[in-house]
């Protein structure tokens, strides 16, 4: 009786989690809009990590298909330009830093057809502890460098798609 009891709340939680429709909100193929031109400014690992996220947008085609009918997409071209500061928040009794505060600031431009649409500036901070092995501070800046530059890029996905709909 155990086993079988065991057995149906196994394939009750498959079937459960394999029938939930969970999709990411930018993971749809289809955007009323493609990227041209994207320029970078700035620091090398914060924009690269942006162009990763930025790269699944279809920015090679200017044409969609939609319900069987060809629509004009807009093509929008970028302007991006990162800078990346590290400020000590707070010291411990003997001076060394026990807090810091990663700091990106981005402005962006966007453009159509060479006309500036927006023009944004975006600051996503986080402050950390330090950490008494170099070796794993540097792991924990890069890895929240990748988190600030995924909401950095999302947050540019978000206004393009504003601008799309406006």
């Amino acid at each position: 009786m155990n086993k079988r009891l065991i057995r149906n709340i196994f394939f009750s939680v498959i079937i459960l989690v394999t029938s939930c429709s969970y999709e990411p909100i930018f993971s749809k193929k289809e955007y009323g809009f493609s990227l041209g031109n994207i320029s970078f400014f700035g620091d090398s690992e914060i924009n690269r990590n942006i162009e990763n996220r930025l790269s699944f947008i279809n920015n090679i085609s200017s044409k969609g298909k939609k319900d069987n009918l060809i629509i004009d997409k807009k093509i929008f071209d970028l302007s991006i330009n990162t800078v990346k500061e590290k400020k000590t928040i707070s010291k411990d009794s003997k001076g060394d830093p026990s807090k810091f505060e990663l700091i990106v600031l981005t402005n962006l431009k966007v453009l159509n057809k060479g006309n500036l649409i927006l023009e944004r500036e975006i600051k996503k901070s986080y402050i950390y502890n330090n950490n008494s092995d170099k070796f794993k501070l540097d792991e924990d800046e890069s890895i929240i460098s990748e988190n600030i530059s995924e909401n950095i890029s999302d947050s540019i996905i978000s206004l393009i798609l504003n601008l799309n709909d406006s």
